[in-house]
């Protein structure tokens, strides 16, 4: 194997992976910061083989990225959804099975760029309608790996993957769980009553 063939291989997997993200509506600057190649590059990419493609045109999105955690805590839904989005991405190895600080400075490569790719779709497959952009599920990975504001953690009673706020003090149940606890809650309320 000759060193052109290898730089050859790793050149056509950032183009490969730049075209998922442009094609998951990801902004330039994570495309670049994930494949390292230029903004004038993606810009190509994107001119070249995704602003002609048949079907409804991708938007481009401008601007920062999220950045904001009380997106993935603002409902029930979405905290539901990004549990199942971090599940996957940990199941596919894109995400460290628990937070890693000193990852999050090199989390961005190709490699779980890819992951991250693969992840997402399967939760795009299972929710057709989700609430997470792709963004929105760089900027969830991100923090998971870093672990400073949100957790993946378990309900208390049965397990489920949980998206958890860090600081918090009581161990967290899942919808279902803490529905089945305040009905236990009321119908002892009520036996004591009579």
């Amino acid at each position: 194997m000759r060193i052109s063939d290898d730089r050859y291989s790793r050149d056509r997997s950032r183009f490969d992976i730049a075209v998922q993200f442009i094609r998951h509506e990801a902004r330039t600057h994570t495309i670049r910061a994930w494949t390292g190649l230029s903004d004038d590059r993606i810009r190509k990419l994107y001119r070249s083989y995704l602003c002609e493609s048949h079907g409804a045109p991708l938007t481009r999105h401008r601007g920062k990225s999220p950045q904001q955690v009380a997106f993935f805590m603002r409902s029930g839904r979405a905290r539901q959804e990004a549990a199942l989005l971090a599940s996957l991405c940990q199941l596919l190895g894109a995400l460290p099975q628990a937070p890693a600080p000193q990852l999050a400075r090199s989390l961005a490569c190709l490699t779980r760029g890819e992951l991250l790719c693969q992840a997402y779709e399967a939760y795009r497959g299972l929710i057709p309608e989700g609430l997470i952009s792709f963004e929105h599920a760089v900027f969830l990975l991100t923090t998971l790996t870093r672990g400073d504001e949100l957790i993946l953690g378990a309900c208390r009673d049965c397990g489920a993957a949980l998206i958890v706020d860090r600081w918090s003090l009581r161990a967290p149940r899942c919808p279902l769980c803490a529905a089945d606890h305040v009905a236990a809650t009321l119908s002892a309320g009520d036996a004591v009553a009579f």
